[in-house]
């Protein structure tokens, strides 16, 4: 006889399968029918997600993508220089120095699309995996200081507190991260007698002979895989561009804002960021602007807010990265529950080194400036004295000669 609860079980597990059908077919025809019911607006966001990918996105990520394509001999590299940092720090192995530093350079998913490699290879195991895409997906530094800190807030010197909070966050997630799976068997550390740079260079010249492909196919595949990976992130950064403007026609966002403005309330900030915090969700570059344009906030209370949403990175590039990782064994939700812990670390770390960080270089800017001026004053009046001079000789020369 079937146990009664494993029946019982089995019925609410049903019952909840049930509603989440019916909640995602109602979700469906609402988005539906708001497309036909708001069509230039769904226009106009839909080619707002387009221009962000054509013109930001994909020359910014394609060369990226292609030399990942060739890494694999790099990443053996890698593996054998790293080693010793990276496995004592996090628990991963040495190649995940290279997918960080990556991950790192390029920005979003690339640090997913590179660790869902390594695993295809075997090089890491699914909890190592799961381990070391939690730290190695951020915003590169040319989106933290162009686009945030120069593009929206026109302040050079915010960058440096932003990137400082972001890669800060990653380390902290990476070393919390290292507890997941603790009692997991890790893959086997090579302990070669041999001096690490001689081990690297051998797994470098035995992974080039394994690798039988002509260079034409090995470009061609390169070129298609990365190609078809940026082509999902365009549509994902569309989809959602057009989701968060749908929830904004139909004050859906504004309902949200409410549950956000009571947090808001306890931590003493402002209620108009509500709005922005919520856009920033769904899309963080969004969010960014619409932070960097609220008047009733301060340029600290922004910029916690700002590195929190970078660091959470959005729903956007979160549904990237899931759909990347949903080729593999490696699970979503460690990845969703570290973005939301290094939201916290990134938002604390600006508390706290705001004024450290920030009033330093802006002091050292304005006296930069002050010293500037000065020298420009001196030079302008040296300029004026030089032509006092030569107008006095003129005169000089001109009275003389009617004299004669």
């Amino acid at each position: 006889m079937p146990c009664p609860e494993s029946t019982n079980e089995e019925a609410v597990l049903l019952s909840l399968s049930k509603w989440n059908s019916l909640f995602l077919a109602c979700s469906v025809l609402l988005m539906a029918a708001s497309l036909m019911l708001f069509p230039q607006h769904s226009l106009d966001a839909s080619l707002r997600g387009l221009s962000i990918w054509w013109e930001v996105v994909f020359p910014s990520l394609l060369p990226f993508f292609l030399f990942l394509s060739f890494s694999s001999p790099l990443a053996s590299l890698v593996f054998a220089l790293m080693e010793p940092l990276m496995r004592p720090l996090f628990r991963v192995p040495g190649t995940g120095g290279f997918v960080w530093a990556m991950g790192l350079a390029s920005g979003y998913p690339a640090g997913a699309k590179l660790t869902a490699r390594l695993w295809k290879d075997k090089r890491i195991t699914t909890i190592e995996a799961e381990r070391l895409v939690a730290f190695t997906n951020s915003s590169n530094p040319l989106f933290l200081f162009g686009a945030i800190a120069i593009g929206f807030f026109h302040d050079p010197a915010l960058g440096i507190v932003l990137a400082f909070a972001h890669y800060g966050g990653n380390v902290l997630v990476g070393i919390m991260m290292r507890f997941h799976g603790r009692n997991h068997i890790q893959t086997r550390q090579k302990k070669e007698k041999f001096s690490f740079l001689k081990e690297a260079f051998h797994m470098l010249h035995e992974e080039r002979l394994q690798d039988t492909r002509p260079i034409g196919q090995k470009l061609g595949d390169a070129v298609q895989s990365s190609v078809q990976t940026l082509l999902m992130i365009g549509g994902f950064i569309i989809l959602f561009s057009v989701l968060n403007e749908v929830l904004s026609l139909l004050h859906i966002t504004q309902w949200l804002a409410l549950i956000v403005t009571l947090a808001l309330m306890i931590f003493q900030f402002p209620t108009e960021l509500s709005v922005p915090i919520i856009s920033g969700l769904f899309e963080m570059t969004l969010g960014s602007q619409l932070v960097s344009t609220t008047t009733g906030a301060t340029l600290k209370e922004q910029a916690i807010i700002v590195s929190f949403l970078l660091a959470f990175a959005g729903f956007s590039a979160q549904a990237q990265a899931a759909s990347i990782l949903a080729a593999t064994d490696i699970r979503f939700k460690p990845f969703f529950f570290a973005r939301v812990m290094q939201g916290v670390f990134a938002a604390t770390l600006t508390f706290f080194v705001f004024d450290w960080l920030y009033q330093p270089v802006c002091k050292k800017r304005r006296l930069e400036a002050r010293h500037k001026t000065s020298l420009q004053r001196s030079w302008m009046a040296f300029t004026r004295g030089v032509r006092s001079l030569h107008s006095l000789h003129c005169s000089s020369l001109l009275s003389f000669g009617t004299k004669d």
